[in-house]
């Protein structure tokens, strides 16, 4: 197994971890640790991608870590916000 199917292994854990914790009632939507799943398995994958392109993944990709950081920053607007 090459270095970039490895870490591109890595992100599919990420992903798949964020999912579950999230099913399970373990972690929030809101909860940083959910984004940083997220943000790493989006960034591992890539990675991988960078080796071994496809251009619809990448595609994918790119956009799931665009709306990670944009729901992050959202919720973190909203925490830091006063009543």
């Amino acid at each position: 197994m090459s270095t970039a199917d490895f870490v591109g292994l890595i992100g599919v854990v990420a992903y798949l971890l964020a999912y579950g914790l999230l099913q399970l009632g373990v972690l929030k939507i809101e909860d940083v640790r959910y984004a940083a799943l997220n943000g790493v398995g989006g960034l591992a994958i890539i990675y991988s991608l960078l080796f071994n392109f496809n251009l619809s993944s990448f595609i994918t990709q790119v956009l799931w870590l665009i709306f990670t950081i944009i729901g992050y920053a959202r919720s973190r607007s909203r925490r830091t916000q006063p009543n």
